[in-house]
């Protein structure tokens, strides 16, 4: 029962610290643009690579 002391406040703290990265993720528009990123990945467009 004497750990709870310690990891409880630890486990506060380390959900406080992704909640901040999430939140900062989303100021910065990270998530703008999902679809776009999806449709490039298939795309079989091989003109935006150098050719040897």
């Amino acid at each position: 029962m004497e750990m709870l002391v310690y990891l409880i406040p630890v486990s506060l703290l380390l959900g406080g610290i992704g909640l901040a990265a999430f939140l900062w993720s989303l100021k910065h528009r990270q998530y703008d643009d999902p679809e776009g990123d999806a449709n490039r990945i298939l795309s079989t467009d091989w003109d935006d690579h150098p050719k040897p």
